[in-house]
């Protein structure tokens, strides 16, 4: 959820290199081709896991990091690039233990590798960095990637802060799996994705090493820094790791116990939970003004609300292990999960689904909210506007109205289990509406997704 809140290695072998795919090698694409985002990502290879070693002292805010990238080269490459903001400097770049050239511009950091990289082989790349990470500016005006708080860092990347703390191919499609380890003062806790492989403190300094085995879009990473109070426990069938601000300790006592309720009647709708552990992050950071769906922890400006936490933790199915394909198609988090909220209010008896829609359509019909179709928003500046949160939810509960409950549902939890750890877009969501269904959905799609103007009921 990125919507204001005014009220979210594996080693590969290396392949003999021949003179015929030298001859043939080019670089790899500057960006992934999305057009709200068209520098974000990199062509020309897959990364497959990352090995992150961050040191970061609040006090002078000062971070040295050691980033351990395996991919593998999806054309034969003369150079590749990887996201990372110019702040951070890059002291050296070695590819599977041999020096390579690079360069810093912008965004982009430009590696040559000291010999072509044939198609199809695995390849290591260890980069090493410092300097003091600063948080980027989006085209709505809110913030994100490294932003500092008084006592840490509040670490939320969606849709371009990953560049700010770490070089990745940083474009939803190019998902990996992650292990952080992370050196703070003794005095902060450094909470990550997954979970908690071993926590060692040397002095006045503590390590902290989080696994994170199921693949991630970088968005979807965190880091969290402060003056946490950690718990990692068991909570009915799930593995629950929660880290709150001391600031907001009172008003969190029963934060950790408050998810498996949730998990227990998604799971009854969507299908498993996706991930070995679960939880969230309460930091006292008013000012960011949203929360984000991190990957199995979610990070949140104060101790949530029953909404948001259900918002938040339905993100796990719809928009984590399930992420889009372009970030047009950010309807299918953020409409999925608004939905998601509505059914748990429901749930709870505070509110009817068919209410919460209600209350949505009784916007007057030369509202400017009816002129985005969710589908497309128009541009990164609205992607985290009301349309495609609440309007995006009116389409799903118009299409279970359509369908029915029971093929309304099993379209939800085929969606989350055909797209597992993957990416889909709308355009798959349709068919497969069409396919469960077996009726012909163009003009319900057409009018909710596609087209500006109030639908007719």
């Amino acid at each position: 959820m990125k919507r204001l809140l005014a009220l979210a290695a594996a080693a590969f072998i290396s392949l003999p290199l021949t003179p015929a795919i030298a001859q043939e090698a080019q670089p790899g694409a500057p960006g992934a081709g999305d057009p709200y985002f068209p520098d974000q990502g990199n062509g020309g290879y897959d990364a497959g896991h990352y090995d992150l070693t961050l040191d970061y002292d609040p006090g002078p805010d000062r971070l040295a990091g050691v980033a351990r990238i395996s991919a593998r080269a999806t054309q034969a490459l003369s150079r590749f690039d990887l996201d990372l903001v110019s702040t951070l400097s890059v002291r050296s770049v070695t590819l599977d233990g041999r020096p390579a050239t690079f360069s810093q511009s912008g965004s982009e950091l430009v590696i040559t590798p000291p010999s072509t990289l044939p198609a199809g082989r695995g390849f290591s790349v260890l980069v090493q960095y410092d300097g003091k990470p600063e948080h980027v500016v989006d085209p709505d005006g809110s913030v994100d990637g490294w932003i500092r708080t008084n006592d840490g860092v509040f670490n939320a990347n969606e849709p371009q802060g990953a560049m700010t703390w770490y070089p990745g191919n940083h474009h939803m499609t190019d998902k990996a799996t992650y292990r952080f380890t992370v050196t703070v003062p003794r005095s902060r806790v450094a909470v990550a994705n997954g979970d908690l492989v071993s926590k060692v403190t040397k002095g006045e300094r503590t390590t902290y090493v989080w696994n994170s085995r199921e693949p991630m879009a970088s968005y979807l990473a965190t880091v969290s820094i402060g003056k946490f109070q950690l718990t990692d426990t068991r909570v009915g069938g799930y593995h629950v790791i929660t880290a709150v601000d001391s600031k907001l300790a009172d008003s969190a006592t029963n934060f950790a116990e408050r998810h498996a309720p949730v998990l227990d009647y998604f799971s009854s709708l969507f299908g498993p939970y996706p991930f070995s552990s679960t939880g969230g992050i309460a930091d006292d950071a008013p000012e960011v003004g949203y929360a984000l769906e991190s990957q199995s922890r979610p990070v949140y400006p104060h101790v949530p609300s029953e909404s948001l936490l259900a918002h938040e933790l339905a993100h796990q199915w719809f928009g984590d292990s399930v992420t889009p394909t372009l970030w047009r198609d950010i309807w299918l988090n953020e409409g999925f999960a608004t939905y998601a909220q509505w059914l748990w209010a429901d749930k709870q008896g505070t509110r009817t689904v068919q209410s919460s829609f209600d209350a949505a359509y009784a916007r007057a019909a030369d509202d400017e909210f009816w002129q985005t179709p969710p589908a497309d928003p128009g541009g990164p500046a609205n992607l985290f506007h009301d349309p495609v949160y609440d309007r995006g939810a009116m389409t799903l509960h118009a299409l279970r109205s359509t369908v029915g409950d029971e093929s309304f549902f099993k379209i939800l939890r085929t969606w989350a289990s055909e797209h597992k750890y993957g990416n889909a877009d709308t355009a798959a969501f349709i068919a497969l509406s069409e396919r469960v269904s077996g009726k012909q959905l163009d003009a319900l799609f057409d009018a909710w997704l596609f087209k500006p103007g109030k639908p007719s009921l």
